[in-house]
């Protein structure tokens, strides 16, 4: 996502481990992050940064095996997968079987973590532990055997499916959840970015299903490894062959060719009745990829159309001057294909149709004049000023390490960012959101509107 800091989304945060990273990292901010690249004999991509002042690794191993990888049957496929692997782990080469439970007491014991969770286009794991050699050692021998065997208990699973359709059915009643789901289909089309789970689709899933799933996308092949601590490549090598090993024998057929996020060819409106206190108001249209070469562009030029908070000129606009809303903001989301850009806010029933006249009108005038220069000024000083704290922490780096990996991008970019940032005109704002908005051809979906 291209809003403040998000080039990332981060996994669940461990919280067993509480050092005080911050001041640490936070003095190494604007120094060299030397990033060692390799590739493993399992043909994973590796990517290491050397962090010793702290007794703490950090790792994360992504597959191409996120949201965008489910079919529309068996929407919410990665993410119950990706909760499923918590379940327990089977009992393998000698080693007991161990339930939920014991799993679960298994990490403590060790003061350390490993989890799962998908996102649109990565399915990820995680894994903290202190450096410690022993507890270094069965950590990751824990997280190989999870790796390796996972349990997929049958019983844990229909009980997280009626959490699941419990929470289904409880966000059927606010307004937000109908306007996601329009804007996502009328955005996306039938693109598997577009794919929301429903009642029937967890209903279809079945832990055969999650099996295949995770046999399917979780390859050494195509793991990029990110790893972020006090070990030195020997000893990440030596990490990394045990954990590519857990999955090596799921072998590497190549994943099918997914089809192209399509741009919008007209307008599209929406206005859906509900019954709440608010309308909900999200407008936007297909984005880009994160590869694409304006996103710095779009990113410094969103913090002043939407995503500056309170210095924003939507902001400034429809809530300030107008007093439509609490709040309005716009953002990327991308990924390795186009996402999408979206501007969301809630607004009394009666002022939606003047809210989204606002919006628009905005949006046109951005696209069309860009920002001023004092505006780009502001964000610039704002986004460089505040770099250090996307670097602050081991798990931070982690973060973006792991987006260098995932998208490919030069290993000195953590280095290079605030002069690329720095560069940045009015005319290359201009230019970038000239070539990816096309306001006339916009989704506007309004859920609970009332005449006013």
């Amino acid at each position: 996502m291209l809003n403040l800091f998000a080039l990332l989304k981060p996994l669940a945060r461990p919280a067993l481990l509480a050092w005080p990273l911050a001041a640490v990292m936070a003095t190494a901010a604007h120094a060299t992050i030397p990033i060692e690249r390799w590739t493993h004999a399992s043909g994973a991509r590796v990517h290491l940064v050397t962090s010793p002042s702290i007794p703490m690794l950090d790792v994360q191993i992504d597959f191409d095996g996120g949201r965008r990888r489910e079919t529309a049957d068996r929407a919410g496929l990665a993410g119950v997968t990706a909760g499923l692997l918590s379940g327990g782990v089977a009992a393998r080469n000698g080693q007991p079987a161990l339930d939920e439970n014991q799993l679960s007491e298994a990490w403590a014991d060790l003061g350390a973590q490993f989890g799962a969770q998908s996102t649109l286009d990565r399915f990820s794991l995680s894994l903290r532990s202190l450096t410690e050699p022993d507890l270094l050692e069965r950590a990751v021998a824990l997280a190989a055997r999870q790796l390796a065997a996972p349990a997929w208990p049958e019983h844990v699973w229909q009980r997280d499916r009626e959490r699941l359709l419990a929470a289904l059915k409880e966000a059927e009643n606010r307004p937000g959840t109908h306007a996601s789901r329009a804007f996502s289909k009328a955005v996306y089309g039938a693109h598997p970015y577009g794919l929301r789970p429903e009642a029937s689709t967890y209903k279809a899933i079945s832990v055969a299903d999650m099996r295949a799933f995770y046999r399917r996308h979780a390859a050494a092949c195509r793991a990029q490894v990110s790893m972020v601590g006090a070990i030195d490549r020997a000893q990440a090598d030596r990490i990394v062959d045990q954990l590519m090993a857990a999955v090596k024998d799921h072998g590497c057929s190549a994943l099918p060719a997914l089809p192209l996020v399509q741009p919008l060819k007209q307008a599209v409106d929406e206005r859906l009745p509900f019954a709440a206190a608010q309308a909900q108001v999200l407008i936007g249209q297909p984005g880009v990829p994160r590869t694409d070469p304006d996103f710095l562009a779009l990113f410094v030029g969103n913090y002043v159309l939407g995503g500056g908070g309170f210095v924003s000129r939507l902001m400034n606009e429809v809530r300030e001057k107008r007093g439509l809303t609490y709040g309005v903001s716009s953002y990327f989301v991308t990924g390795r294909q186009a996402g999408s850009f979206q501007i969301s806010l809630t607004t009394r029933p009666d002022q939606a149709a003047q809210a989204v006249d606002v919006v628009r009108e905005v949006v046109r005038g951005f696209v069309a004049q860009g920002p001023t220069e004092a505006e780009l000024q502001a964000a610039k000083d704002f986004l460089i000023n505040g770099e250090a704290l996307r670097l602050d922490s081991n798990r931070k780096l982690l973060d973006n390490v792991a987006n260098i990996a995932w998208n490919d991008l030069p290993l000195d970019y953590l280095e290079t960012w605030t002069q690329q940032v720095e560069r940045l005109r009015v005319e290359d704002i201009r230019r970038a959101f000239a070539r990816v908005l096309q306001p006339e051809r916009m989704v506007t979906v309004v859920v609970g509107a009332k005449q006013p």
